[in-house]
């Protein structure tokens, strides 16, 4: 007569519990998320209409009926509206290119798997692209309007960090008319505004 515990059997009980833990954690997870929040975390296949544009990297959508400020992924625009920095150079230039980019076109947002769904003052982190499939951020790094914003993974870092080594290379944009500092947390800004 065989044994009831041999090692077959204990190790088909072993997976047959962590299939049973899986499953209890992707319940958990699904169902700590609203309805709206699941939406937003996928990749949004609609195109949705910009009704504001904040800064050179940062726009406010309606999706769908449901306003959402954006913040673009990987790259910082010059700031124009930050509440402890003055207007700094090339961040006038900066909102007006995004603004001039988007026009009255409509936006697809892409999540990146490797980032977070919202930053810390709840903007939703997405690619913004339009329906050509122009990448805003591409544009933005390599035409000299921001820096590539490499604090936080996502999936595009190597991309947009040579991105933003070839606009400095060609002193594109803010390379060649503003001074860039690099403070001691390795984040760049330029020189206040004239």
């Amino acid at each position: 007569m065989k044994s009831t515990n041999s090692p077959n059997r204990k190790r088909l009980w072993f997976w047959w519990l962590v299939f049973i833990l899986l499953v209890a954690i992707g319940i958990y997870f699904a169902f700590k998320l609203t309805g709206h929040e699941r939406l937003l975390q996928t990749s949004q296949p609609g195109l949705y209409g910009v009704v504001k544009f904040d800064d050179g990297d940062t726009i406010t959508v309606d999706m769908n009926g449901t306003v959402e400020t954006v913040r673009f992924i990987g790259v910082d625009t010059p700031e124009t509206q930050h509440p402890e920095r003055p207007v700094e150079c090339y961040g006038r230039e900066a909102a007006e290119y995004t603004k001039r980019l988007i026009g009255d076109q409509r936006v697809r947002l892409q999540a990146d798997p490797l980032n977070t769904n919202r930053d810390r003052y709840g903007r939703l982190l997405r690619y913004v692209y339009l329906p050509d499939n122009t990448l805003l951020e591409q544009k933005l790094i390599t035409e000299g309007y921001g820096f590539a914003y490499t604090f936080f993974p996502f999936s595009k870092t190597v991309e947009f960090s040579a991105y933003e080594q070839q606009a400095k290379s060609a002193n594109k944009g803010l390379w060649s008319a503003c001074q860039v500092t690099v403070e001691s947390n390795g984040s760049q800004h330029t020189n206040p505004a004239q």
